[in-house]
């Protein structure tokens, strides 16, 4: 009897020091994901220890992703064009936010969705979970919006695609799209292959580079190309702009 006492308290024990430690870490991981003391006391409730691994979960997959496709330039333009929507100086997306990938493909693999797909398997370890945004540029909205495509089939979730001077690309999905151009020519013609809610154009119109090497110099109109005739909602960076559907993709 007093043995089997004796194993009932080592086996709690053992049980309530395994659970004392999953809190403390659990309380590391949610503080390191910018989640409040009183948030973290909360989802910490003693009578719900066992949901902690299915909180844990949940949290881990809810970290968005962003994928940058490149088009066939010099990669100095891309981390250029990276570096103005990161500034944190401005409010914008940080990495703690987003896990930001960038495909490596070099001059006509920016072409290529079936390497984009696999960039993407291997980087993400084959998470579908993962919400998924594309931003792309040039020639590499070709293979970005085949990609965006597979991993769908996949069973992947596309939370957006944004398409920067895709001109003759013609996009359509069952995701949001939203296109931005370094001219209003660019913007109109592009509009006929497909176009969302919520895009872009230079005005005054600039070449098709500075748009990727430095957004936060382009200044331009956004405008909502969902109605016939489409008033512009405001007067901004592209920088600005893409700054802006990053952060309301982010918080929903």
């Amino acid at each position: 009897m007093y043995l089997n006492c004796l194993g009932v308290k080592f086996c709690n024990f053992t049980i309530n020091s395994v659970l004392f430690i999953t809190k403390i870490l659990f309380k590391i991981f949610l503080a390191s994901t910018g989640t409040s003391y009183i948030q973290r006391e909360q989802l910490i409730d003693p009578c719900s220890r066992f949901k902690l691994l299915i909180i844990l979960k949940a949290a881990t997959h809810r970290q968005m992703s962003i994928i940058i496709c490149p088009g066939i330039h010099d990669p100095v333009f891309t981390q250029s064009f990276i570096s103005a929507w990161l500034d944190t100086s401005h409010g914008s997306i940080t990495e703690n936010q987003a896990k930001i990938l960038v495909f490596p493909g070099k001059d006509f693999l920016s072409l290529s969705a079936l390497h984009i797909l696999e960039f993407l398997r291997d980087r993400l370890n084959n998470s579908l979970e993962s919400p998924l945004i594309f931003i792309s540029f040039s020639a590499g909205v070709v293979g970005a919006i085949g990609a965006a495509y597979l991993w769908q089939l996949l069973g992947g979730r596309v939370k957006a695609f944004i398409a920067i001077d895709g001109w003759g690309v013609p996009l359509q999905g069952n995701f949001p799209i939203h296109r931005m151009s370094h001219d209003y020519f660019t913007h109109w013609s592009s509009s006929l292959l497909g176009i969302g809610q919520n895009n872009f154009y230079a005005e005054p119109g600039v070449d098709h580079m500075s748009i990727w090497r430095s957004p936060e110099t382009v200044q331009g109109w956004w405008v909502d190309s969902s109605i016939g005739i489409f008033p512009p909602k405001g007067y901004l960076s592209a920088a600005e702009f893409l700054r802006m559907l990053l952060e309301r993709y982010e918080a929903n």
